[in-house]
């Protein structure tokens, strides 16, 4: 629940967002979804995470999807879901890592919503993503180098978002008031209302 000293931040940004959906891009292990669920609770809003949205589309796991269909066809359900997930009201929708690199699906966020890039360096993200196995872009022989791979190629583009966060290791009520701040901040200074 907000804390009394967050809650004019918190009316000041619903304000200004309110009901267009707030989209967090990023990297794999970045937080999206732990700090995203936090996020949607503080503002009120439904949480959706496109990943398990696209499970659910599938009937399997993304895991699955992959090693079935491969990442082409994957990016192709992606960028549906999403786009469908995008006519929700009054979401904070965490995207897969790889969702805000395909173009049309970039397009579609910018133009629906707001986005929030949760930026991580890379031993944060290695940390985090070696605790789990279920990661199909890093079941490589050398993921370290995968993920560093990944990153140099998505940062550039994941600037594009309206506002960039930096995750770091503190509790993600840290990181969630820091993207309220930083929307607040985004909208005075660009004086955009959605």
């Amino acid at each position: 629940m907000a804390n009394e000293k967050s809650k004019p931040a918190i009316a000041r940004l619903l304000e200004k967002l309110d009901p267009s959906p707030l989209v967090l891009v990023g990297m794999m292990g970045a937080g999206k979804t732990s700090v995203g669920r936090r996020l949607a609770k503080q503002l009120g809003r439904t949480f959706l995470d496109s990943d398990l949205e696209i499970e659910a589309a599938a009937g399997m796991s993304i895991q699955d999807f992959f090693a079935t269909h491969g990442e082409p066809d994957f990016r192709v359900g992606e960028a549906k879901v999403i786009q469908r997930l995008l006519k929700e009201k009054n979401v904070v929708l965490a995207t897969g890592g790889g969702a805000f690199i395909d173009p049309a699906t970039r397009d579609i966020i910018k133009k629906q919503s707001v986005s929030v890039w949760i930026r991580a360096e890379f031993d944060l993200l290695f940390a985090r993503v070696s605790r789990k196995s279920n990661r199909p872009l890093l079941q490589t022989p050398n993921p370290q180098q995968t993920l560093k791979d990944l990153i140099e190629a998505r940062y550039p583009i994941y600037q594009e978002a309206d506002v960039t966060i930096t995750s770091r290791d503190v509790p993600h009520e840290t990181v969630v008031n820091d993207i309220i701040n930083g929307l607040n901040q985004y909208f005075e200074k660009t004086g955009h209302t959605r």
